[in-house]
């Protein structure tokens, strides 16, 4: 597989601003499966307040879009040529870890409660690097989710709108907007939603992608 280079921009670049070179990563010559890891590895290695010059052969706009949603406010980006085949854009990292912010106001998620046709997940959690889980999750009026055990995480459930129930093995619980709900890991639960609908946001430890593997030989 073909390596990105990384070199410094050159002694001239001193010579005329009295700073010190910048790293290239010239991720032309690399699979696009390949690029935006390496440019990732690249960023992840900055100091706070270090940059490199991203050399690439298209406008990436949307390695940007990624950054913004990993690192939103955390970094600069600044074209410095685009060139047909050779756009230089100087990245800058601005803080040392993705910065805390507002993600999405549940408010508005919760508007549209009670649509007939709207169901399943309305919103995902879409940072890519973490540790949770998040969604909220709209079932229309009258809608189900039929008894069945939970997953091997434990589950918060905080109802934004509508109303409806939670049925367990030993009762049932009315649900209202407000209600915070536990699911214990593996646990019997039926979700329904009332007239209204339900709307509801769930987090839970991020699960591992199920690995499909070779399955052992059968014992002698």
């Amino acid at each position: 597989m073909p390596q990105h280079q990384t070199a410094p921009r050159g002694t001239d670049h001193e010579a005329r601003t009295g700073q010190t070179p910048e790293d290239e990563l010239d991720v032309r010559s690399l699979r696009k499966v390949d690029r935006h890891p390496a440019i990732f590895a690249t960023y992840a290695a900055l100091s706070t307040g270090g940059s490199f010059v991203l050399v690439n052969d298209h406008d990436p706009r949307h390695l940007r879009a990624e950054l913004e949603t990993e690192h939103a406010g955390g970094f600069d980006w600044e074209y410095l040529n685009s060139e047909q085949r050779h756009w230089r854009i100087r990245i800058t990292k601005r803080a040392s870890t993705p910065l805390p912010r507002v993600l999405v106001n549940t408010g508005d998620l919760a508007a549209g409660t009670g649509e007939p046709d709207l169901a399943g997940a309305v919103w995902k959690l879409p940072v890519g690097e973490r540790d949770l889980d998040s969604n909220v999750i709209a079932l229309p009026p009258g809608g189900t989710i039929e008894a069945h055990r939970g997953p091997d995480v434990d589950v918060l459930v905080h109802v934004l709108a509508g109303s409806g129930t939670l049925s367990t093995e030993r009762g049932t619980f009315d649900l209202a907007p407000g209600a915070l709900l536990w699911l214990p890991r593996r646990s019997l639960r039926r979700l329904a939603a009332d007239d209204e609908g339900l709307r509801y946001l769930t987090v839970h430890r991020r699960r591992q992608a199920l690995v499909v593997g070779t399955a052992p030989p059968p014992a002698n």
